[in-house]
C-alpha cells in the first residue's frame, strides 16, 4: 500500500493504490474543499505533487507516484475554467489516483479552513518621501525635419513644466513611449525616481503610482498594497509559503537542497510563483491596473533573502553561516521573475547569517537603534530574531526555537485556522479546563457554545493556545517548576491520564476526538522557550543589563502571545506586566515604510550596518543560561513583577528524570 503525506499539514498514511488524491485525504482526515463531490467539476480539489527525496518522511515522492492526465482534467482544463483554472503543475485531487508513495501540497485556495493571516501595519509618524514622482505633460507635436526624438520631447516638456530633468530612460519606457505619446488627450504621464530615471509612461493622465511591500516569512507570505503619494494601504493579503511542502523549518528546505540537484532552483521557482499570485491578488482586490505598480520591497530571514534572489542557501545551512551579500540589494521586478515590467524592487539588507531583513525591518517600525531607553524586540517564530538595543548600542542573535511555538511538534496542535483553540484557562481547584476557538467569541463552558460552534471542527490547538494551556497547566499544578505532569492529580481530576510512563492533560474530548496535552508536548515547549529566553540572556549579559522596562513581541504568532502567558512561561525576563506588549507585524510595517519613504529605507540600511551580531553558537555561557531557562518561570531568576499581578504556584519541581523514581523539593520563592 503506498504511503502518502500532505502538506501543510503533516498529515500521512497509507491508503488503497488506485484511491484518488481526494479519497486519501478524506481518509487522513486532510483539509481539502470539494463541492462537486469529486466530478471534476468545481476544480476546488486542486493539489501539487511533490517530486524529490523527503528524508523527514523518509519518502522518494516521483513523478509517477500519481495516475496520468484523466479525460476529466483534459475536459476541465479545454473548458477555460476562469473562476478557478488547473495552474500549472497542479492536478485535480478527484482526478488524480495514487499508485506509490507520495508528498502532496494542499495549495492554500484548495482547503477549506484556510488559514487566518493576522497582519496590521502602524504607520505612526512616518512622513511620506516615495521613490517615484508623477509628471503630466502634454506632447508637442513633433515636426518633420526636426531632429528630436520623442522621449526628448517629452523630457523637455517635463523640464519646462515641471523643473524636472530626465537624465536616463528604462527600456521599458522606451519600448512604450510611442504607443503612449498617441492619445486623444495629448498628453503623457511620465514616472520618475529620485535619480531622474524614467521607469513608466502612459497615456492621458494618471495620479495614482502604486507600490507593494511584502514579508517573505517561512510560513506566510504577506503583502501590503500602497498608494506611493499618499501613504494609504489600499489592499492586504496574506497567503502561505508553498515552500513549507519542502518542509516546515528553513532547515529542512535547506536539506532538500542539498540532497536534490537543482533544489535551490525548484524553492526559487517556488516562491516567485506565490509572489506573482500575492501581487496579482492584491492588484485585484484594489482593481487597480498592473502597469500602475512602480516599486516593490521585499524583506524575509536571510534564507528566503537568498531564495528570492535566486542565490543557493546551503551556505546559511551550516557553519560560519556566511551571507551571499548582507547589504540591501536593488532589482526590477523582471529580473527576479516578476510579471511586472514597470516595478523596480529593493530586498532589504541582512545583519547576518540568521538575522535577516525581516528583523531589519522590524527594527525600522519599532526603533530599538532610536531611543534613550534599551528596548528588547522580539521576533517570534521558528527561528527567533533578538534585537535588544537603544540609540547607543545594538545587539542581535537568533535562537533555534523550532515549529513547536506555531503548532508543529506538538500532538494536538495545528495552524490559527477556524476552530483551533486559541485562549484556555483552567480552574485552580477542579483543573476543568475552559477554552475559546478561532470563529467564535464565546468561551466552551458559555451557553450557546455548542450552537455557535456548530460548523467548526474543533480539532487542535493553535500556537497562542499552545502558549496559554501551558502557562496555566503550571499555574493550576498540573504540572510542576520542571514541567513534569503531576500524575499524583490523576486520582481526583479526569483530566490527568496515564501515558504510559508519564501523563496527559486532556483538554478536550468529544466521541469524535480527543486533544491532550502530553509530557512531550510539554517539553517541546520547555526546549522551545529556553533557546529563546537564554539568547534574550546572553544579549542582555552583553549590554551589562539586568532588568528591562520595554520589551516587544513581534512577528504573526509574537503577535497573538499574551504578555501575561510570556512572563509565566518564562519567555522573557520578569518585569511589570506593562512593560510586555505585542506589536503585530512590525516585519510588515517596516517593510510599508521603507517603501513609502526614502529616508526610512536609508535608516533601515544604516541600522543593519550598525548592530552588533551575537553568535549564540559560540558563545560559552549560553548553554548555561538554557538550561536554567528551562523551568517555569526561570529556574534562578525571581519573579517578583510577575508574582505581584498573579499568584503564582509553591516552587515545586522534579529533579530526575520522567519515568524514573520521583524525589520532590521544595524552594522558597524569592
Amino acid at each position: 500500500m503506498p504511503r502518502i503525506v500532505f502538506t501543510p499539514s503533516g498529515l500521512a498514511g497509507e491508503v488503497d493504490t488506485g484511491s484518488t488524491v481526494l479519497a486519501a485525504a478524506r481518509q487522513l482526515g486532510v483539509d481539502l474543499d470539494s463541492v462537486c463531490g469529486g466530478r471534476g467539476i468545481c476544480g476546488r480539489c486542486q493539489i501539487e505533487p511533490s517530486t524529490g527525496s523527503f528524508a523527514k518522511w523518509a519518502i522518494d515522492s516521483e513523478a509517477t507516484a500519481l495516475s496520468d492526465w484523466s479525460s476529466v482534467e483534459f475536459d476541465y482544463e479545454t473548458k477555460g475554467n476562469a473562476r478557478r483554472p488547473l495552474r500549472e503543475g497542479r492536478r485535480l485531487g478527484c482526478a488524480a489516483h495514487v499508485l506509490a508513495d507520495a508528498v502532496i501540497s494542499v495549495p492554500s485556495e484548495s482547503q477549506v479552513h484556510k488559514q487566518v493571516v493576522r497582519k496590521s501595519v502602524d504607520l505612526t509618524g512616518l512622513v511620506i518621501d516615495p521613490q517615484f514622482r508623477l509628471f503630466n505633460v502634454d506632447v508637442p507635436r513633433a515636426v518633420l525635419g526636426d531632429s528630436e526624438s520623442v522621449t526628448e520631447l517629452i523630457g523637455e516638456a517635463v523640464m519646462l513644466t515641471h523643473g524636472v530633468e530626465v537624465r536616463e530612460w528604462s527600456t521599458t519606457v522606451l519600448r512604450t513611449a510611442h504607443r503612449a505619446a498617441v492619445n486623444e488627450q495629448g498628453s503623457v504621464t511620465l514616472a520618475v525616481d529620485g535619480e531622474g530615471v524614467a521607469v513608466a509612461i502612459w497615456p492621458g493622465f494618471v495620479d495614482t503610482a502604486l507600490g507593494i511591500a511584502i514579508d517573505v516569512g517561512s510560513t506566510t507570505v504577506a503583502g501590503h498594497l500602497c498608494d506611493l503619494s499618499t501613504g494609504e494601504v489600499l489592499a492586504t493579503a496574506g497567503m502561505m509559503n508553498p515552500q513549507i511542502r519542502f518542509g516546515e523549518d528553513l532547515m529542512s528546505r535547506v536539506s532538500f537542497v542539498m540532497m536534490n540537484p537543482g533544489g535551490d532552483k525548484e524553492l526559487t521557482s517556488c516562491i516567485r510563483t506565490a509572489l506573482n499570485e500575492l501581487i496579482t491578488d492584491l492588484l485585484r482586490q484594489a482593481e487597480c491596473p498592473a502597469d500602475e505598480l512602480l516599486d516593490i520591497v521585499i524583506v524575509g530571514n536571510p534564507i528566503m533573502h537568498h531564495i528570492v534572489l535566486g542565490i543557493d542557501p546551503t551556505p546559511l545551512g551550516q557553519a560560519p553561516f556566511t551571507l551571499a551579500s548582507a547589504d540591501a540589494v536593488r532589482t526590477t521586478a523582471v529580473d527576479l521573475g516578476l510579471d511586472f515590467p514597470t516595478a523596480r524592487v529593493f530586498v532589504g539588507p541582512c545583519i547576518a547569517g540568521h538575522v535577516g531583513a525581516d528583523t531589519t525591518a522590524a527594527m525600522l517600525a519599532e526603533g530599538p537603534h532610536r531611543g534613550e531607553q534599551w528596548q528588547l524586540l522580539v521576533d517570534v517564530g521558528t527561528n527567533a530574531e533578538i534585537v535588544l538595543g537603544c540609540r547607543e548600542r545594538q545587539f542581535a542573535a537568533s535562537s533555534p526555537t523550532g515549529p513547536a511555538f506555531e503548532g508543529a511538534q506538538i500532538s494536538c496542535g495545528q495552524r490559527a485556522t477556524a476552530g483551533a483553540i486559541e485562549r484556555v484557562r483552567i480552574d485552580r481547584d477542579t483543573l476543568v479546563p475552559r477554552f475559546k476557538v478561532i470563529g467564535s467569541d464565546l468561551w466552551s463552558d458559555d451557553p450557546g457554545f455548542a450552537a455557535a460552534t456548530e460548523d467548526l471542527t474543533i480539532s487542535g490547538v493553535c500556537g497562542s493556545g499552545i502558549i496559554e494551556v501551558i502557562g496555566e497547566m503550571y499555574l493550576a499544578g498540573v504540572i510542576d517548576a520542571d514541567g513534569v505532569v503531576r500524575g499524583e492529580n490523576a486520582a481526583s481530576s479526569p483530566h490527568i491520564i496515564a501515558d504510559d510512563r508519564t501523563f496527559r492533560y486532556v483538554l478536550h474530548r468529544t466521541d469524535a476526538v480527543e486533544l491532550s496535552i502530553t509530557q512531550n508536548d510539554v517539553r517541546a515547549i520547555q526546549l522551545a522557550k529556553a533557546a529563546l529566553r537564554a539568547g534574550i540572556d546572553l544579549l542582555m549579559n552583553h549590554a551589562a543589563l539586568d532588568s528591562l522596562d520595554d520589551m516587544r513581541l513581534a512577528g504573526a504568532f509574537g503577535a497573538h502571545i499574551d504578555p501575561l502567558y510570556a512572563l509565566v512561561l518564562g519567555l522573557v525576563p520578569d518585569a511589570p506586566l506593562a512593560a510586555v506588549r505585542s506589536v503585530g507585524n512590525a516585519a510588515g510595517a517596516g517593510a510599508v515604510r521603507a517603501l513609502l519613504s526614502m529616508n526610512a529605507r536609508a535608516e533601515l540600511e544604516a541600522a543593519a550596518r550598525a548592530v552588533i551580531k551575537i553568535e549564540t553558537a559560540t558563545e560559552p555561557q549560553f548553554q548555561q543560561l538554557f538550561v536554567a531557562a528551562m523551568a517555569f518561570p526561570h529556574a534562578t531568576a525571581p519573579s517578583p513583577n510577575l508574582g505581584a499581578v498573579i499568584t503564582l504556584p509553591e516552587r515545586t519541581s522534579s529533579v530526575d528524570a520522567i519515568g524514573g523514581r520521583r524525589r520532590r523539593r521544595q524552594e522558597n520563592r524569592s
